[in-house]
């Protein structure tokens, strides 16, 4: 296999950004002392398609992930799976249901579907994009997306960071071979390379980056060696994030595994803290 560069990457997927635009990126200017650290609870959780009776429950595990005080104990997830190959559109509706009114659920109703965002209200969102990374295949995979948003404190504008979601091609890196072998690594190959370059388009803009997703590939080499922080060092379900240059800082507090019980996915969540320097 030959992987091909970030550059070639951006040819295939246009650098397109879709849903929500709304013109040029802009901060507000920090001002004063460094604010107090806050709580931001951060899920990534697939919901699988095995187990199909414990959707719902799974769904409601992860809304209850964290147990902190005041409104830091709404986390912010990164799902994936959603509604792929269970022949219903009922994880759509939980996801509703029991992430409702103090959430924002964004990108469910797009092209960026099967990896959606809950944002919980105490955080703004200022864009919604999605950027599409590959096509699909009959009986291999589907089309594969990067959700992504743009987030602001809603008691501080200043207090500004992205937030990617995705799901990679799965069987690429399985220690296994198939007829799809070639294309599965090919595009998983495009994955990684366009997932790094929408990372550093947000943070060349100074903002800190926080992604989620199912990388199908364990160990997940580090999309920046030299930047990026994991919150955990193995397993295909990860949680990283880059410090920006806009002010706001990112550091991890604690982390923890929430059993889902309808596949092999559990979820996973990183207890960052942030805050405005």
């Amino acid at each position: 296999m030959n992987p091909i560069s970030r550059r070639q990457a951006l040819g295939v997927a246009g650098g397109v950004v879709l849903a929500g635009t709304t013109g040029a990126l802009t901060f507000a200017a920090p001002a004063g002392a460094a604010t107090a650290w806050r709580d931001l609870g951060v899920v990534t959780a697939n919901i699988g398609r095995t187990n199909l009776g414990q959707r719902k429950a799974a769904i409601t595990a992860v809304r209850n992930a964290l147990r902190l005080t005041g409104p830091e104990d709404l986390p912010l997830v990164g799902w994936q799976e959603i509604g792929e190959g269970d022949g219903d559109t009922k994880e759509k509706g939980w996801i509703n249901g029991q992430f409702g009114p103090r959430y924002r659920n964004v990108h469910l109703d797009d092209g960026g579907h099967r990896v959606p965002i809950s944002v919980p209200r105490v955080y703004d969102v200022l864009r919604a994009d999605v950027t599409p990374v590959h096509e699909g295949k009959a009986h291999v995979s589907p089309n594969r997306v990067i959700s992504e948003v743009l987030l602001a404190a809603h008691d501080d504008a200043a207090l500004q960071f992205a937030f990617l979601n995705t799901h990679f091609v799965a069987g690429a890196h399985n220690g296994r071979t198939d007829p799809e072998e070639a294309w599965r690594r090919n595009r998983w190959a495009r994955h990684f390379d366009v997932l790094h370059d929408r990372i550093a388009n947000w943070n060349a803009s100074g903002y800190p980056v926080i992604w989620t997703g199912d990388t199908n590939r364990d160990p997940m080499p580090k999309l920046f060696p030299a930047k990026e922080t994991r919150a955990f060092a193995t397993g295909i379900d990860q949680i990283g994030w880059l410090q920006g240059t806009n002010g706001v800082q990112i550091q991890l507090r604690k982390r923890k595994v929430i059993p889902m019980n309808v596949d092999g996915h559990d979820a996973r969540v990183a207890v960052l803290q942030i805050r405005r320097a």
